[in-house]
């Protein structure tokens, strides 16, 4: 169904809670789900209902012809900021994280098979599910994912991580990520010593977010790829199966289960004419 804009993420509630066994996928844009749509996205997260987030972020208002959104840089030129905005953006992984949300991951539309595994493992994963999908809009902000739409490009400058897997990547995975204090390092495998035993292994199920926050908030020219695939995906209680499980649980101490017998609880007068 169609909803207002910004209205998304309360309507796939209403329709999980209402029925839970609807598989509910909610389709927004940058603008629509972090702006006016940005309260009920971070509660959504919070609460944890059991629906699936397409977040579709392409830097702008499209819809809306070319204003800046809630995730364009700072000095992006638009026609709602012609001298370039003075504000900083979201992350929508690091509003996701912050929303105590439990799972999160990131393709690029011109990327079908990356694309088609987050939208699956989301499928799977029980609980709030944001896919973030890097998409360019033709009209008003073309190329502001070029650096990951060709796959020549994407091989130099994203990571797929899987988990389990060592976070490698470049051509021919000569190059990995290994802790350095508190953050991150690139390092060029075979040099200077560096192994594969010294490479980082990708725990998407980890409950601390530490580390699945430093690779989702890789990127924008900082040195380090971008992350694609699953960063994190964690198992805590839905909200939808709690409220089923609650109206079940005060059902069964009541001595009514239907509005008429509702009515019999309470005194009946029988009225004649």
């Amino acid at each position: 169904m169609n909803t207002i804009h910004g209205r998304a993420a309360a309507i796939a509630t209403g329709c999980k809670v209402a029925n839970p066994r609807l598989s509910v996928w909610q389709v927004s844009g940058d603008g629509d789900g972090l702006a006016i749509g940005g309260n009920h996205f971070i509660h959504a997260n919070r609460r944890n209902i059991d629906i699936n987030m397409i977040l579709l972020n392409n830097r702008i208002y499209g819809l809306t012809k070319g204003q800046y959104s809630p995730t364009s840089p700072r000095g992006f030129v638009s026609k709602s900021s012609p001298y370039g905005t003075v504000e900083d953006p979201f992350r929508p992984a690091e509003l996701c994280f912050g929303a105590r949300g439990h799972f999160f991951a990131r393709a690029v539309a011109t990327d079908a098979a990356g694309t088609v595994h987050i939208l699956k493992e989301a499928y799977k994963h029980k609980g709030t599910s944001v896919c973030e999908i890097l998409q360019n809009c033709v009209i008003f902000n073309d190329g502001c994912h070029n650096s990951v739409y060709d796959k020549k490009e994407r091989a130099r400058n994203a990571i797929y991580v899987r988990h389990g897997q060592p976070l490698v990547f470049g051509e021919d995975n000569r190059y990995g990520l290994v802790q350095e204090g508190f953050g991150l390092r690139v390092v060029e495998i075979g040099k200077d010593g560096i192994t594969m035993d010294d490479i980082l292994v990708h725990d998407a199920h980890s409950q601390d977010n530490t580390l699945q926050l430093k690779l989702a908030l890789m990127g924008d020219g900082d040195g380090f790829p971008i992350a694609l695939g699953v960063i994190r995906d964690v198992e805590a209680p839905t909200y939808d199966e709690s409220v089923t499980a609650q109206i079940q649980e005060v059902s069964s101490q009541k001595k009514y289960h239907s509005f008429a017998e509702l009515l019999e609880t309470n005194d009946i007068w029988e009225v004649n004419g």
